[in-house]
């Protein structure tokens, strides 16, 4: 799935996990990480707020870097939909556990967001890509042990699908590479329409 940059990418995120799948992929790209807050409006559903998260770090970091040389931007946004609510990253080891608690033993809806915008111009494509994971049952003292290893602390739902708490994962429907942070297929596309990669 590698091609050939044609104008050069820059890489919205922090994340590890999303630069992995990338180089993977064959895609050359530089890392800009944006500092855009993670909250959720009141009222706002896990789609929306995915969308519009994904859309705010791609756009930051696009106004950051200016419209020359020209530029594409990639941004993302993964999250854990449970019913209504929204699991994120845990703020302690409490959190965290409260999370996997809820998770265990059933299904669950994995949300990304995924944002290219133009850094000339700040055309914007998008799309959003739903996964459901279902997660074995686990006694507490398992679920206690995971969260010591401190794994959990900076993934949405407080576990790594690409990590130990794979162990946990009963079954995946939808993109794999969704869950563990950026829905690949789908970004290796949005990248050809804006111009970034060439044509497989």
């Amino acid at each position: 799935m590698s091609g050939a940059a044609t104008l050069p990418l820059v890489l919205a995120s922090g994340s590890p996990r999303r630069r992995e799948l990338l180089a993977r992929a064959g895609v050359r790209f530089e890392v800009n990480v944006p500092d855009v807050p993670e909250e959720r409006a009141p009222g706002e559903t896990p789609e929306a707020f995915a969308t519009r998260v994904a859309l705010e770090k791609a756009l930051a970091v696009a106004r950051r870097i200016g419209p020359e040389p020209p530029r594409i931007v990639l941004a993302a946004d993964t999250i854990v939909a449970l019913g209504g609510d929204v699991l994120g990253k845990p703020r302690d080891a409490a959190e965290a556990l409260a999370h996997l608690r809820r998770l265990v033993g059933r299904s669950h809806r994995v949300l990304t967001a995924v944002a290219v915008v133009e850094s000339a111009g700040l055309a914007a494509r998008g799309a959003l890509v739903e996964s459901e994971v279902t997660l074995r049952a686990a006694d507490a003292s398992e679920l206690a042990a995971y969260v010591a290893g401190g794994e959990p602390m900076d993934k949405a739902g407080a576990y790594a699908a690409q990590g130990d708490g794979r162990r946990f994962i009963a079954r995946i429907a939808g993109s794999e590479t969704n869950v563990i942070g950026l829905p690949l297929d789908e970004s290796l596309a949005l990248l050809r329409a804006a111009g970034a990669l060439a044509a497989p």
